[in-house]
């Protein structure tokens, strides 16, 4: 037997730790070659680090949320044959009591490389009764796998024993739930509650809120209220829709609003541009790399249209289709999530009637798109129903005066109410 050191790679240019933000193992649990091991995260990209060989789970580098710098042990394995962690520089948390949960002592760190037992202490581990149950409020340990079955079979894992190393539950542990062997205790009917869940802020949650955080604390924003009637553009999106023509995809009204906020920074590029606050520099861009706000499994991420200038309505809608896939299945790169020079946010049917985006920094603006409904609207004679949606947008009013912004968000209604206007 020897031990197999997995170090955390180096997964970016520049990235010097990473943040820990899964386990999908424990100590004791057999993992077979290219197995997952653990994810983390760098900027807004996760990141799964595989196993490269087979074996058995000795020890792991730390909690969900800690920092691991490149280069450092992430995980040791139990292997057949020599491993490639030499004797005599194992690390000192290498034979923790984690491993070894049944040892009444252990030996001194200098005694570990010449008496390193091989085989014998993991098995009266694996073969330990099931662990005790939780306690009220604490997490329960399952992969994603059990997490997503549980969910499928409305089962709350915490009223789940698990039979795994620390208690982790299994597809087992589930399965004699549901057969009703591990049904709580108590009649049937509705009884109290009293349960908390403690979830730590770790991850793309963690990003998340130090973002906000940093917007709110620095940024003095103004927020725009404004009606768009989208009917002619509903009409005009309906109709294309309706030519089918291979390899496009159905437009929606995202497209067309990219396309009028292209033509509407051209006549204000103050708006299209980076508020550097430490140097004093606004650094207005000919490029427009439009963020398009999206909602994944994860959280809130910001996948970037870059050079909507040189995009036509059909190039936006393709490009913002697959943006949002590679988004919502975890595979978009560090460079699809960066580098956007003005935002836009949509709710989509639960958009409400107005909100108040925030704005993403370095930026000076975003655009967010309400919810469309149908509304009584008078026409000078009488009330006719019109499609209607309201856009809210935020600037940041130390660099973008009022005036400025409603001009910008009035020019981007006026292409909106009239489409042909966009294409011209």
């Amino acid at each position: 037997m020897g031990t197999w050191t997995v170090k955390l790679p180096d997964i970016g240019e520049g990235v010097a730790e990473a943040e820990l933000v899964e386990w999908n193992v424990a100590v004791g649990t057999q993992v077979a070659e290219d197995q997952v091991l653990a994810s983390v995260m760098t900027d807004k990209a996760a990141v799964e680090i595989p196993s490269p060989v087979a074996g058995t789970v000795a020890w792991l580098a730390g909690e969900v949320g800690d920092r691991i710098a490149v280069g450092s042990p992430l995980v040791r394995l139990d292997v057949a044959g020599d491993g490639n962690t030499k004797g005599d520089a194992p690390s000192p948390s290498a034979a923790e009591p984690a491993a070894e949960p049944g040892a009444a002592s252990e030996p001194p760190p200098a005694a570990v490389p010449p008496t390193r037992p091989a085989p014998e202490p993991p098995p009266p581990a694996r073969a330990s009764p099931p662990a005790p149950p939780r306690r009220t409020g604490q997490k329960p340990l399952a992969s994603p796998a059990v997490r997503r079955r549980a969910l499928e079979t409305g089962v709350d894992l915490r009223q789940v024993r698990g039979s795994g190393p620390a208690g982790r539950i299994g597809h087992d542990d589930l399965d004699r739930f549901l057969a009703g062997a591990g049904e709580p205790a108590g009649g049937s009917g509705l009884r109290p509650n009293e349960t908390v869940e403690e979830v730590k802020v770790v991850g793309l949650r963690r990003r998340i809120a130090e973002r906000m955080a940093l917007a709110k604390r620095t940024i003095a924003h103004i927020t725009y209220v404004e009606e768009v009637d989208v009917s002619a553009l509903e009409d005009l999106r309906a109709a294309l829709n309706r030519e089918k023509v291979e390899g496009r995809p159905r437009l929606t009204i995202l497209p067309f609003l990219v396309r009028a906020i292209v033509r509407a920074v051209a006549e204000q590029p103050g708006l299209n541009a980076h508020f550097e606050e430490e140097a004093g520099i606004i650094r207005r861009f000919g490029a427009v790399h439009v963020g398009i706000a999206a909602q994944t499994p994860q959280g809130l991420v910001v996948p970037v249209l870059r050079h909507a200038e040189a995009r036509d309505l059909w190039g936006c809608a393709t490009e913002i289709q697959r943006l949002g896939d590679a988004a919502r299945a975890g595979t978009a790169s560090r460079d699809e999530l960066s580098g956007s020079t003005i935002t836009i946010t949509s709710l989509g049917a639960l958009g409400g009637i107005a909100t108040t985006p925030v704005v993403n920094p370095p930026e000076v603006a975003i655009i967010g798109v309400n919810r469309m409904q149908v509304r009584p609207m008078w026409d000078g004679a009488q009330f006719v129903p019109r499609r209607m949606m309201n856009l809210s947008s935020s600037f940041d009013h130390r660099v973008v005066d009022g005036w400025d912004a409603a001009v910008f968000v009035q020019r981007i209604k006026a292409l909106l109410e009239a489409p042909a206007m966009i294409f011209l």
